[in-house]
């Protein structure tokens, strides 16, 4: 590939499991790139082989080394080398790490191509069956179940489907926490897509967060945009409650105390939570 005079880095998007996925237009980057910066070079490794594909040469850039790798990787675009960047999967960039290392290219003046392809986000949607759009990815979600709550609590009223990553051993957990704080939707959960095992398990929240699905692999939360049937939500049940044990004058944890005592489903700490949130 003809190098420009100041470098370029390809953002290149790479299967999610099938690897006929790929464009012949990201398979002839990939070929051609002076080095490709990859988030596992053993698991990129393996797909050029699958491929059939020889890399000129491979470097490792994930979460923990990409910002020590800046000055490494800007310095090779100064030579005028050309530079493909992937992730394990999908996009780079969608949960993967890539961003600072955009940034500081366009900041230093290389270009900067996207090479579109596979995105677990865009993949789900389209077969969810749930509204496509407005959308919001939420990522990977935090590990706290009142930091989840609060998160969910923020998009609860956009009106937008929201589309998130999660682990199968915390599952359930989320979307309890995704019922308590948006109320009842539409939901999918997708696993393994362009696999194998490729599954859409759909239902609503308050199903699947009673009985979460047992499913193995990498996971694709869809939930769609708040129901209408004019139902209050469990958020909103716990502030009107809250409201009337407000008016005995009691301390914060006293009332979330209160409150949790007349609120099904709910701890004394999720309530403070959440009434630390409305404020």
């Amino acid at each position: 590939m003809h190098a420009d005079a100041t470098g370029r880095l390809f953002v290149v998007a790479t299967p999610l499991g099938d690897v006929a996925d790929l464009s012949p237009r990201a398979a002839r980057v990939l070929a051609e790139a002076d080095v490709v910066l990859a988030e596992d070079t053993r698991r990129t490794g393996l797909l050029f082989k699958r491929l059939g594909l020889a890399a000129k040469g491979f470097s490792s850039l994930h979460d923990h080394n990409e910002q020590a790798r800046l000055d490494q990787v800007l310095g090779l675009l100064a030579q005028g080398l050309t530079l493909a960047l992937v992730s394990d999967a999908g996009t780079p960039l969608l949960s993967d790490p890539g961003y600072r290392l955009v940034r500081a290219c366009r900041e230093a003046g290389h270009a900067v191509s996207p090479v579109p392809g596979p995105s677990a986000v865009t993949a789900a949607l389209s077969a969810a069956g749930l509204p496509p759009y407005p959308f919001t990815f939420l990522g990977f979600l935090p590990r706290k179940t009142s930091d989840i709550r609060r998160l969910f609590e923020k998009h609860a009223q956009t009106g937008a489907t929201l589309v998130f990553f999660e682990r199968k051993t915390r599952l359930g957990k989320t979307l309890a926490a995704a019922f308590s704080a948006l109320g009842e939707r539409e939901c999918v959960v997708a696993r393994e897509m362009t696999k194998t095992f490729e599954e859409f398990l759909p239902g609503r929240l308050s199903d699947l967060a009673a009985a979460p699905p047992e499913v193995l692999g990498e996971l694709t939360v869809v939930v769609g945009p708040a129901m209408d049937d004019g139902q209050p939500t469990p958020a909103d049940e716990v502030r009107r409650v809250a409201a009337e044990v407000a008016r005995e004058g009691l301390r914060p944890k006293e009332t979330a105390r209160r409150v949790a005592a007349r609120v099904r489903g709910w701890s004394a700490a999720q309530v403070y939570d959440l009434l630390l949130v409305s404020k």
